[in-house]
């Protein structure tokens, strides 16, 4: 997925959004699959524009903006959505440095692992809190939108259990004295 499609798929559900609308559009429903900071978002629509993907429908006080798709920008849209295949990414720094725990003390491996459970809760009450702040609809954004953040807490909860179940296995090789290899000086 890229920015690009992120945006267009908003603006075709929010016809007439401004830029600050759909950066909040993108805090409450798109940061747990895709985060956008403002100054992406804002240069992504310039970029839009150009391509004549997007046009601004109106403009108001202090250079507001709102934005709309155009018929090459729903065709863009569609095309991404239905005939180009979806690359998911396998690359997970956080696994990658589990990988490599062994080069450390136990402790600190342990607690890496109880760091990253305890963030992943924090993350699950931030999803879940979100989900009863939101003004549910019957709209495409409210149906697809329950449905993505029911994924990001599903996954949270799993990545969560996952890390306190690996500290835990961590413990537990400590107390059969494995960690030998824990790099040159050991």
């Amino acid at each position: 997925m890229s920015l690009r499609h992120a945006v267009l798929g908003l603006i075709a559900e929010m016809d007439g959004a401004s830029g600050y609308d759909l950066l909040k559009m993108f805090e409450i429903s798109l940061g747990n699959v895709w985060p956008a900071r403002q100054s992406q978002l804002y240069g992504e629509l310039g970029k839009l524009a150009d391509a004549g993907l997007i046009e601004v429908a109106e403009e108001g006080p202090r250079g507001r903006r709102a934005y709309r798709i155009t018929d090459s920008g729903r065709a863009e849209l569609r095309h991404w959505l239905v005939d180009v295949p979806s690359k998911g990414s396998r690359k997970d720094e956080s696994l990658l440095r589990v990988f490599f725990l062994g080069m450390v003390e136990p402790e600190e491996a342990q607690r890496y692992m109880r760091g990253h459970a305890a963030g992943l809760g924090e993350y699950l009450d931030e999803l879940t809190a979100l989900e009863k702040d939101v003004d549910w609809g019957e709209d495409d954004l409210s149906v697809y939108g329950r449905l993505v953040i029911e994924y990001g807490k599903r996954f949270a909860a799993m990545r969560r259990d996952w890390f306190e179940w690996a500290s835990r296995e961590i413990e537990s090789l400590g107390e059969r004295g494995a960690g030998r290899g824990r790099g040159p000086e050991h």
